[in-house]
């Protein structure tokens, strides 16, 4: 069995983080830039998916 520890934002959260609005953030979603899992409706982003995308600039940056 699997333990999931993994922190959950919300997109208000994650656009906050990223200093993004709305729109933006859900393109990077559409996109598969950023993951992103869906409960109930609810969207969610793991942190670990934010660091990843903030990395993945960077590394595109140097």
């Amino acid at each position: 069995m699997t333990t999931v520890t993994a922190e959950l934002l919300t997109v208000p959260e994650v656009m906050t983080r990223l200093k993004l609005g709305r729109s933006k953030v859900y393109d990077l979603i559409r996109s598969h830039r950023l993951v992103s899992i869906k409960i109930d409706g609810a969207r969610r982003i793991p942190i670990d998916a934010v660091r990843d995308f903030v990395l993945g600039q960077m590394e595109e940056a140097a």
